[in-house]
């Protein structure tokens, strides 16, 4: 093998590109996350720049199942078994009360949208991470793409942006939530390890390791140009080596695009900002999502974990609230600042409800017949609490909406036609979405 900077090889055919990258830069874990992130690019077909009405989209994830009963559709006159330790607030809205530990969610309720009749249809952890955030329900013979796979597919990239970033790991994937499924792993989404709250928080692979400048950088881009020309003087297919030149010279430019450098650093972000949006790992990831959804990226999702409140449900809450009371609202307040929440979703989601009893350990089981869903931005109206639940949160009374409805919405919105269809690698059609759309969460 050909090592640059050490010794020389008379063995030229071992050479790859890949190989040079992690010798010679030692890029994070470019091989991997990087890697299929621009074989996707090289691959589409889509427009690479912003189009009119273009819609993009940020999903935050509470993993694990929050409470309906102890956010945004509490039953104050319900038993106490059922009522919780928890009192209520007035929003902003006459006659909508939230949970007392949602104070900002009451105040800024006139910003966003509220579902109470949602039937997330599973009461299962894995499962749900695929049902909700593909709006199709589990198939064994086939795996659906989540919405933001479905965008990168159809969109494409702008500028040197991903489309498709994820910030944290807190998801169950074992029946393939949050990935591309059958549209390939090409569409995954580039995902971010790690607490953006943590003061040494990096983002693999666009970001170099320490002490390798920009300039070092280019000189590892001439380098690679030798390597170009030996083995142009190979017996190999001109259209896999073209290919190849298209990757790696698409793999330097997001690495030093300064412009890519700046949407993953937090760092350069006004103190006064990020205190607004809470030191927290899910107040940072929201922070993170508005920076990347403004430089280009066209679907975020911001995961949170530790939902999954079968003991010790209200003491638990106490300290997991707080983070996303302070940081969904001012994240809608920042986009709408910056003019960017007409043409941002902003859709809030999480695996199931919780049991309208209160069980023995002081927690509340995983419930598949009721849930709640938020949704802002891109023409939502503000101010509307929709559905209704029986007065112990139960069941739902009247109109309810399933995760195929909620699918069948957030495509709508984001410029996506349900009739579309994507074939399967062994050749299957599969049409996008059946639901129906949200009339509610229309403008």
């Amino acid at each position: 093998m050909l090592k640059l900077f050490r010794k020389h090889s008379p063995d030229c055919e071992s050479v790859n590109r890949r190989n040079f990258l992690l010798e010679v830069g030692s890029i994070g874990s470019l091989g991997l996350s990087l890697d299929m992130l621009l074989r996707g690019q090289a691959a589409s077909a889509s427009p690479t720049g912003a189009q009119a009405g273009d819609v993009n989209c940020i999903l935050i994830w509470t993993q694990g199942g929050t409470s309906h009963h102890d956010t945004l559709d509490p039953k104050p006159q319900a038993r106490a078994e059922v009522r919780g330790e928890f009192g209520v607030i007035d929003t902003v809205v006459p006659g909508i009360q939230f949970s007392d530990q949602m104070p900002q969610f009451a105040k800024q309720l006139g910003r966003f949208a509220v579902m109470r009749n949602l039937n997330p249809r599973n009461g299962s952890h894995g499962r749900a991470d695929a049902i909700m955030m593909s709006g199709k329900p589990v198939n064994p013979t086939v795996t659906f793409p989540c919405y933001g796979s479905v965008i990168a597919k159809e969109k494409g990239y702008q500028k040197n942006m991903p489309p498709f970033v994820q910030t944290g790991t807190h998801l169950d994937r074992r029946w393939g939530g949050s990935t591309a499924g059958h549209l390939g792993i090409e569409n995954n989404p580039f995902e971010l390890p790690g607490d953006p709250n943590d003061e040494n928080f990096t983002v693999r692979d666009v970001t170099p390791p320490g002490g390798i400048s920009l300039a070092r950088l280019d000189r590892r881009r001439a380098a690679l140009k030798t390597i170009d020309q030996l083995q142009r003087n190979l017996e190999r297919p001109s259209p896999a080596l073209e290919a190849l030149d298209e990757f790696y010279q698409n793999a330097f430019s997001i690495i030093a695009d300064p412009a890519t450098q700046k949407a993953f650093d937090l760092k350069s972000e006004k103190p006064k900002v990020r205190d607004a949006y809470g030191r927290t790992e899910l107040g940072q990831g929201c922070l993170l999502a508005r920076r990347l959804i403004e430089a280009g990226t066209r679907f975020v999702t911001v995961t949170s974990g530790h939902w999954d409140t079968h003991g010790d449900n209200f003491n638990r809450l106490k300290k997991l609230l707080p983070p996303l009371d302070t940081a969904l609202p001012r994240l809608l307040i920042d986009l709408e600042q910056r003019g960017l929440l007409d043409n941002t979703l902003v859709v809030w989601m999480t695996d199931f409800g919780r049991t309208p009893v209160v069980n023995r350990v002081a927690g509340r089981d995983h419930w598949k017949y009721a849930g709640i869903l938020c949704m802002a931005g891109a023409g939502t109206p503000g101010g509307l609490v929709f559905g209704k639940t029986d007065d112990e949160g139960a069941q739902i009374v009247g109109n309810q909406y399933d995760p195929n409805d909620v699918g069948a919405t957030i495509y709508t919105k984001l410029g996506i036609p349900l009739n579309s269809i994507h074939v399967t690698p062994d050749g299957r059609p599969i049409q996008l979405c059946d639901g129906r759309v949200i009339e509610e969460l229309m403008s």
